[in-house]
């Protein structure tokens, strides 16, 4: 099931005006027990979009995954405008499966407007682009199924479960299969297919999996092709407990920076 064919239930649903939109998601989108985080937050976002319209630009996007999410059930998305402004629109969406909330997103929209302020991004990288992926092959039962969906190329750090001593990664993301046009949903899809980078640093494969995570979308920025490759450069901030808190950038293919990545994860390998 590719992701265009599921953002695009979503739009079909809420664009024949539906209060909200149900979809099912195959087993390839799988992740343990649950959904691939990315594939459930992106198609929470497009309901949101939806919503919204054209015209303004995701700012800011909150998301909280509160319960597993059983794949080939269905998951509705309800969408709630808190308040929708001159300049700005708060979205409240929830995910629910069997009556239970799955996921709550809380994204903010804001329009361009006229400001002598300007401040450059001044944070960036020289690695050269891959020339092909070089990320976990598909292992059964060990490696999760979603990662078939993406091309993924590491440059610095470890693969999981190496007993690497560093917390940090960079690598390359791209879809495996272009969609036909590369969207913010996608976006959001793409930044979470790595696993948290302190994954390295175990000798044994152990369950993570994130508790909440915070986007920020940078604009103005250059248009962006469906084949093109996405750097990500992650590191950790704390980890400790069972709990864990990342900061990563993601650029364009040129070097742009577009978007801000903050998640708290969690780990369980004891």
């Amino acid at each position: 099931m590719h992701i265009d064919d599921i953002l695009s239930a979503v739009q079909q649903q809420l664009a024949n005006g539906a209060d909200k939109a149900t979809i099912q998601v195959d087993k390839s989108w799988s992740q343990g027990r649950t959904l691939f985080g990315g594939i459930s937050a992106a198609v929470t976002y497009q309901a949101i979009a939806i919503k919204v319209g054209e015209g303004r630009l995701l700012r800011s996007l909150s998301t909280s995954f509160v319960g597993p999410i059983s794949a080939e059930q269905p998951l509705s998305i309800e969408v709630e405008i808190l308040r929708q402004g001159k300049n700005v629109t708060q979205v409240l969406a929830k995910a629910m499966q069997d009556d239970a909330v799955c996921i709550t997103a809380l994204a903010s929209f804001g329009v361009e407007r006229s400001s002598k302020i300007k401040v450059d991004n001044l944070q960036f990288h020289d690695h050269q682009l891959p020339k092909r992926a070089n990320f976990i092959p598909q292992i059964p039962k060990l490696v999760p199924k979603f990662l078939r969906h993406f091309d993924m190329a590491i440059v610095e750090g470890k693969m999981p479960f190496m007993a690497n001593d560093a917390s940090a990664i960079f690598g390359w993301m791209r879809f495996s299969k272009a969609p036909k046009q590369i969207t913010d949903a996608h976006i959001i899809a793409l930044i979470d297919s790595w696993p948290p980078p302190v994954l390295q640093m175990l000798r044994w494969p152990a369950p993570a999996s994130s508790l909440s995570w915070n986007l920020e979308f940078i604009h103005p920025h250059r248009d962006i092709a469906a084949t093109d490759w996405f750097a990500y450069q992650v590191k950790t901030r704390q980890a400790a407990d069972g709990y864990g808190h990342t900061e990563a950038n993601i650029w364009d293919a040129k070097g742009e920076l577009i978007a801000i990545s903050r998640q708290v994860f969690t780990v369980f390998d004891s």
